[in-house]
């Protein structure tokens, strides 16, 4: 009898340690599945925090949160605090960074052929660059794939001009001067050789000290650029004429992509080309203030070129495009972007 009583007092006691068992194991499982479906994009960038490119970002990055329901969210690292584009690609390339803004060099450390758009003297007006990008866009993300990487927008960096402590009046002017060259950009330095300039070859980040310094008297850069790093404090003159139209864009690793649930790459894709359009257009706008607050602090504007010496200058370029195929791009590439162009003109 009294091992029938003991049993039925156990067995009460049983379930109820089952229960709780039961209600614990649930609790963990749900915990489980929500940290499972909480996808973290790094994300890193050479824009200072506070920078419209910045402000852009964070907002389609909000965006982005909210359509997900909190199941996709961006860590961001801006202001270059993850090194300059190559350090970015190599972090990338061994999962602890998934994603970034680009310049056209790291975009062409990936994709070599990409660099077809910052070639010098290549656009004449917004207009072509516009054609260009439009046309030649299914045909970059798709090789993007090839490499790895998904391809969520352009954000070019426009315009680029010469900022010199020099007037540079001529081709000869350029080559006298003490030139900066972006360290291991060969778009650049083919540029460079088939200009006759011996640049100086530096990181992004040693620009301004070498200026201060003296180590380099002349760099490239879009307006906005050089007022955000500065660059224009160290300089005299601007040149009034733009050698090249530098491409940018958005990229996040592929196997960073195929892991976010298939119901929101859709809202990923449509969110950020939204966003990053609106950031092209912000950028076009602040590149042309940025030339007004460039010469309200005492940068001259040079005057345009001869058309002598702009034809020097349209010749070399002609002459890196000529050095670089069959390097950075192939000739069929090359006349499919020129083909393009001559659509328009």
């Amino acid at each position: 009898m009294n091992c029938f009583k003991d049993e039925g007092k156990a067995a009460p006691r049983r379930w109820l340690w089952g229960a709780v068992l039961a209600v614990f194991a649930v609790m963990f499982s749900a915990a489980g599945v929500w940290a499972g479906k909480k996808e973290v994009v790094k994300f890193a960038t050479l824009a200072p925090e506070g920078s419209s490119w910045m402000k852009e970002m964070r907002l389609l990055a909000n965006e982005i949160e909210k359509e997900t329901g909190g199941e996709v969210v961006f860590k961001f690292y801006p202001g270059g605090v993850s090194g300059d584009e190559l350090d970015v690609i190599r972090k990338m390339r061994i999962g602890q960074l998934h994603g970034a803004g680009f310049t056209g060099v790291g975009l062409g450390e990936i994709l070599p052929e990409v660099r077809v758009l910052d070639l010098p003297f290549l656009f004449a007006n917004d207009g072509e660059v516009e054609r260009v990008y439009d046309k030649m866009n299914h045909h970059f993300a798709r090789r993007f794939e090839e490499r790895g990487y998904v391809l969520l927008g352009w954000v070019p960096v426009g315009w680029v001009h010469f900022f010199s402590n020099h007037e540079l009046k001529t081709l000869d002017d350029l080559k006298s001067a003490k030139a900066w060259m972006w360290q291991g950009d060969p778009l650049v330095e083919a540029t460079y050789n088939a200009l006759g300039v011996r640049p100086v070859p530096l990181s992004v980040s040693d620009v301004l000290l070498s200026l201060q310094t003296g180590i380099v008297d002349t760099v490239y850069a879009s307006p906005q650029g050089a007022l955000a790093l500065q660059w224009f404090t160290k300089v005299k003159h601007m040149s009034s004429f733009p050698m090249g139209y530098a491409t940018g864009g958005v990229l996040l690793t592929k196997k960073k992509y195929d892991r976010l649930p298939d119901k929101f790459k859709d809202a990923l894709g449509k969110i950020s080309v939204r966003h990053l359009q609106g950031l092209v257009r912000t950028i076009q706008q602040e590149n042309a203030q940025s030339i007004q607050v460039i010469r309200d602090n005492g940068v001259t504007l040079s005057p345009p070129p001869s058309p002598e010496a702009l034809k020097r200058f349209q010749e070399a370029g002609a002459q890196a495009r000529k050095s670089l195929t069959g390097q950075l791009f192939d000739k069929k590439l090359l006349d499919t972007v020129l083909s393009h162009l001559g659509e328009g003109r």
